[in-house]
């Protein structure tokens, strides 16, 4: 891949990130999504998928209807509220909205979302290796959320 395409979209993300308008949030955001269209995500459960955006809106491979702007931004922001509110949300179940695991995926795949993780899980088909692949959609026992005396060895063995 490009480095400069590479440096451009890392860029963007930050441009997300430092975004202190709210009027320019959204076409920040959008920007930063537009750049890794086609890049490989994953939802929580380790479902692969790749997106396409037409005009306002996000055709994700593994979904037929659409995901528009509006909806993306709308997650992001309360994202935002919830981490500023000192609870961040930790998965798409609690952004309650259409498309949230393919958004979630998007976001934390930038590295928008998911607390203070600094793994990201987005990837370039082209660039990535089986055994990066295979790295990337593990499951942590130590990230795996524990209930039980069994779940551990459960989380251990995935």
């Amino acid at each position: 891949m490009d480095e400069n395409f590479v440096r451009e979209r890392e860029k963007a993300v930050q441009a997300v990130k430092e975004c202190g308008e709210e009027a320019l949030l959204g076409g920040c955001l959008w920007h930063a999504v537009s750049l890794y269209e086609g890049t490989t995500f994953y939802t929580s459960k380790k479902l692969p998928f790749t997106y396409r955006i037409k005009g306002r809106e996000l055709f994700c491979d593994r979904k037929e209807k659409s995901i528009t702007e509006a909806t993306v931004l709308r997650a992001y922001k309360k994202i935002l509220e919830a981490r500023a509110a000192g609870e961040p949300i930790r998965g798409p179940k609690k952004l309650s909205m259409f498309g949230a695991p393919y958004i979630w995926g998007i976001l934390k795949g930038l590295g928008l979302a998911g607390g203070e993780e600094t793994e990201r899980m987005a990837e370039t088909p082209e660039d990535a290796t089986d055994a990066e692949r295979a790295a990337e959609t593990s499951v942590d026992a130590a990230d795996a959320k524990m209930t039980g005396p069994d779940d551990a060895k459960i989380a251990s063995e995935l």
